[in-house]
């Protein structure tokens, strides 16, 4: 069965690649915009654990939890780092999906005027063909989750 992919795009109007980049790998930052992008969705949940190890094999998992103690964890390894240009990554929530490794996620970040445009391509299993739209839609409010939160910082 072919792989499916869920792609999404967002234009930074004020932050660099460099800076978007930097808000994937450095803990402090995914913490912020983590927990950010739980609430621009509604949720109480709160961010329980982020660990990132940022070399091409390292290996990277957040966690958050909800009000009724269901943790919810997403993790995956480093297979390609371009400083300020791209970062692809592995993306699991269940064991099964770590064995079968097929969730592949690649941030391309390219400059435009002051700010970047991020393109975020997830390539998973055709068995989540009905996930496409709701896959996208995750990573676009990542996306605007960082420029909300690293955006603030740099003001």
């Amino acid at each position: 069965m072919a792989n499916i992919i869920a792609q999404t795009e967002h234009r930074f109007s004020d932050l660099s690649a460099e800076a978007v980049y930097a808000a994937w790998l450095d803990p402090a930052a995914v913490r912020v915009w983590m927990q950010r992008n739980l609430e621009r969705t509604g949720s109480s949940a709160r961010i329980t654990e982020i660990a990132i190890d940022s070399r091409v094999g390292g290996r990277y998992r957040f966690s958050d939890i909800d009000d009724e103690g269901q943790e919810s964890p997403a993790w995956g390894y480093y297979r390609e780092l371009v400083p300020g240009r791209r970062i692809v990554f592995t993306w699991f929530v269940e064991p099964a999906e770590e064995t079968e490794d097929n969730s592949t996620v690649t941030l391309e970040l390219r400059p435009d005027g002051a700010g970047c445009v991020a393109t975020m391509t997830h390539e998973m299993d055709a068995q989540w063909a009905d996930y496409i739209e709701p896959t996208a839609k995750a990573w676009k409010g990542m996306l605007e989750s960082i420029e909300e939160t690293q955006g603030k910082e740099r003001k």
